[in-house]
């Protein structure tokens, strides 16, 4: 095995063949070092498990709820998205009117729901021309 190590080295240009020669006679010169092995305190107890403890786990889905309120918004600048973001982290579906607002601040305020939506796992709903319906997860409207 070492005659095919030298021989990939040598090809690969790493190194030359007299260069085995040397690390050869520097590796016989090598003395082995005594080994002391060390003692580690006991400081793991063994736990015994029982087999009457282990039982059946089962998840339960939950229900989904409907939403007792809805917050109705209007941002004019990007700065309300905020609001926006807040009402929906506390569960509460909003509704984006986006209107009356200018067409760049819309474009951003629906890629910013769309993030916002995305990441809490709801639901974006278009309810009607530049109107948006942002739906929390397990809320149904």
């Amino acid at each position: 095995m070492p005659g095919v190590w030298k021989k990939t080295l040598t090809y690969l240009g790493l190194v030359e063949e007299d260069e085995f020669e040397q690390l050869d006679d520097v590796a016989g010169q090598a003395e082995a070092a005594p080994v002391r092995r060390l003692q580690r305190p006991h400081a793991v107890r063994d736990v015994q498990v029982q087999q009457d403890e282990i039982g059946l786990v089962r998840t339960i889905p939950s229900r989904r709820s409907t939403a007792s309120s809805i917050h109705k918004s209007e941002p004019r600048r990007f700065n309300e998205a905020r609001d926006i973001a807040d009402r929906y982290k506390d569960g509460v579906p909003v509704i984006m009117n986006l209107q009356s607002t200018d067409d760049t601040i819309a474009r951003r305020l629906v890629d910013f729901a769309s993030g916002l939506v995305y990441g809490l796992d709801g639901k974006i709903e278009m309810v009607a021309n530049r109107v948006y319906l942002l739906t929390p997860a397990n809320i149904e409207v």
